[in-house]
């Protein structure tokens, strides 16, 4: 049975769209209809922000609200999700192909606790931080929530992306008008029934799902102040166009190219494990995966003979089986572009020494072998594009300088990783790469760290008290003539 939907929330309310076209959803994994939902238009859109301006503007609106009564409602979503954990699990995997053991982790509990992050985060906080004048007098410096907040969301990681984004902004004072990716929508939708269930005033959040000429006239909007977006770094610099020319505030989490710097002294099987997560985690469509090994020359064959075994090795199958270890990519034309991108490594002279088509096992869904190239350098096709698939390339090096040179050499810089038993030695090596994230001895995305990149990879941060702060303008209140106390 698939799952329909005919209405929109706009303003916090179910609605009647403006237009008639559906989005039509399909399973990843067997190619079969999995439902549909209205799709959204400019019009749609002009409700919700106008829904998003009238409850900001509200002098009595969520953002005069205290951080204790903003909190509480947030919490009462949180609970709302808790209760909705395994369909949007279930939802998320069959649309996008993710495994579901990733998608527990993710998109099951990740909103609920980045709520409760930020919840806590407001409510424990000094709202108004006095300062001593230079001149004498006090400086109060305060943070005003920055207004209404555009949140565009990618189809990788879809309700982690969006909380990551809706949480920091609702707890901050904003209202927010989310456009979810079209190829995942029916998890949207299980977060607007959460939305409505948990009570948050009328135009405090709305969703309306749609493509790209929906997503540019949100970008645009008057009504907008401040633009959240997760996608490519293509789509990201149009942003940023946009909002540079209305001087408009924006954050943009980007692509990536990560590399694995594997340390000549690095113990390779202790550290399989946690190197397949962090390279092909997600079926390869993560911005942050190391997707560019470095093995110390000495050790090259060892290191080329261990990743791919580490990859042929992996389990192909329904993403939602709890033993599928690598799901069906999200489309076909992903699948198509994943492709293209193997056959330019090939015709550049590298080699594959796993993977490299289609799994023999799976007739229907969008798979692709896991992928290892040898042979190739830093310039080659597969070393400087993102291809978002399970595709790696492994590089050789000669020093610890030429590695890090290396992993630096790239338009990029979100994510990377750094592999030895010696931690200092690790993180003084990490402390050289020029990205936003590293990991050493594994990768984690935490909430409370700032996550986000440098170069291409995109402007601001998402996560930790960062994330909060960039959903407020700071203001200086001045009083010349209050004695300054400290207090």
């Amino acid at each position: 049975m698939t799952i329909e939907y005919q209405e929109l929330l706009v303003g916090g309310r179910w609605t009647r769209p403006e237009g008639r076209s559906r989005i039509e959803v399909v399973s990843a994994a067997t190619e079969e209809p999995l439902g549909g939902v209205p799709e959204g238009t400019a019009a749609d859109i002009d409700r919700a922000v106008a829904a998003a301006r009238a409850a900001f503007d509200d002098p009595r609106g969520w953002a005069a609200w205290s951080p204790r009564r903003r909190a509480d409602v947030l919490l009462r979503l949180a609970d709302a999700l808790d209760k909705r954990n395994a369909e949007t699990v279930r939802r998320v995997s069959t649309q996008n192909g993710m495994p579901v053991t990733t998608g527990a982790r993710s998109e099951g509990s990740a909103p609920a606790a980045l709520l409760r992050y930020y919840s806590a985060l407001v409510t424990e906080e000094q709202a108004e931080v006095p300062r001593r004048g230079m001149a004498g007098g006090t400086i109060i410096v305060r943070g005003n929530p920055v207004g209404v907040v555009a949140a565009i969301v990618p189809w990788n990681f879809p309700q982690t992306l969006t909380f990551a984004k809706l949480a920091p902004a609702l707890a901050a004072g904003c209202t927010v008008v989310v456009k979810p990716a079209p190829h995942t929508v029916l998890d949207a939708f299980l977060l607007a029934e959460a939305v409505v269930e948990a009570g948050l005033p009328q135009g405090v959040v709305s969703i309306v799902p749609g493509g790209a000429e929906v997503g540019a006239h949100l970008v645009a909007h008057p009504g907008v102040d401040k633009v959240a977006f997760t996608g490519s770094t293509a789509t990201g610099r149009a942003i940023a166009e946009v909002c540079g020319r209305l001087l408009r505030p924006v954050t943009l989490e980007l692509g990536g190219k990560s590399a694995a710097i594997l340390l000549d002294d690095v113990d390779l099987p202790a550290v399989l494990p946690e190197l397949a997560a962090g390279t092909l985690g997600n079926n390869g469509q993560a911005c942050f995966l190391s997707t560019r090994i470095l093995a110390p020359r000495r050790r090259y064959d060892e290191v080329v003979d261990a990743v791919t075994a580490m990859a042929a090795g992996l389990r192909i199958g329904d993403p939602l089986d709890p033993a599928t270890q690598l799901g069906p990519l999200v489309t076909a034309r992903q699948r198509e572009r994943v492709e293209a991108f193997i056959a330019a490594g090939r015709a550049e002279g590298g080699r594959v020494t796993t993977g490299g088509g289609r799994p023999a096992t799976r007739e229907r869904g969008w798979y692709v072998e896991p992928t290892v190239f040898t042979g190739l350098d830093n310039h080659g096709i597969v070393c400087r594009e993102e291809i978002f698939g399970p595709v790696l390339a492994v590089l050789e090096y000669e020093n610890t300088e030429q590695a890090v040179a290396l992993a630096n050499d790239t338009e990029y810089g979100l994510a990377g990783t750094v592999w030895t038993p010696d931690e200092a030695r690790g993180l003084a090596l990490a402390r050289r790469l020029r990205t936003g994230t590293v990991g050493v001895n594994g990768y984690t995305v935490d909430i409370m760290a700032p996550f986000g990149g440098v170069k291409a990879s995109g402007l601001g941060r998402e996560l930790g008290p960062e994330a909060l702060a960039a959903y407020r303008e700071p203001q200086s209140v001045y009083l010349p003539h209050r004695d300054w106390t400290g207090r």
